[in-house]
């Protein structure tokens, strides 16, 4: 019982060993008790009801040393499944976390993706608003030069035909 109770938890081992020590000196109290009346050899019925009696206390106390023995031992079984049943639970939990952290890392290696795109085109759109705003006027200039054009030669048909005309 001594070696059970040295390899329990701290907790429940020092009360345990208390009471071990408690049983260990009415165990030795009740054996001088014994020697001392088997000595005497003076009453033969009195030494008979004196060792019954120790047995018997002898037997409740290891029986009742047992009971509790057995019930730390019942607790101590609780408190491991518990804390396998914790370490369980830890595990999935941690297993969860490393899947949430790569679906994380997924979503953000996409939106930086969808960044990254997103300057693509809107320098792409730069370009094209550029290119546009110098299309638009190139074709106003063209526009002013050839109503220039047209203007010029109005005039010049017209000088033409005043000449022919008039001479």
């Amino acid at each position: 019982m001594d070696l059970e109770a040295r390899s329990l938890p701290p907790s429940v081992k020092a009360s345990l060993l208390a009471k071990l020590r408690e049983y260990k000196t009415d165990l030795n109290n009740l054996k001088t008790e014994v020697k001392r009346i088997s000595s005497a050899n003076s009453n033969q019925a009195a030494r008979d009801e004196l060792l019954e009696s120790g047995m018997a206390d002898a037997m409740m106390v290891a029986a009742d040393q047992r009971g509790r023995l057995m019930m730390s031992t019942e607790r101590l079984n609780k408190s491991s499944d518990r804390i396998r049943e914790s370490r369980k639970v830890m595990l999935e939990t941690e297993d969860l976390g490393v899947s949430i952290l790569q679906d994380l890392h997924q979503q953000r290696q996409s939106l930086l993706h969808a960044h990254n795109t997103l300057h693509g085109v809107d320098d792409n759109i730069s370009r094209s608003k550029k290119i546009l705003t110098n299309m638009s006027r190139r074709m106003s200039r063209n526009k002013w030069i050839i109503g220039s054009i047209i203007a010029a030669l109005v005039i010049a048909i017209i000088l033409i035909l005043y000449f022919k005309l008039a001479h």
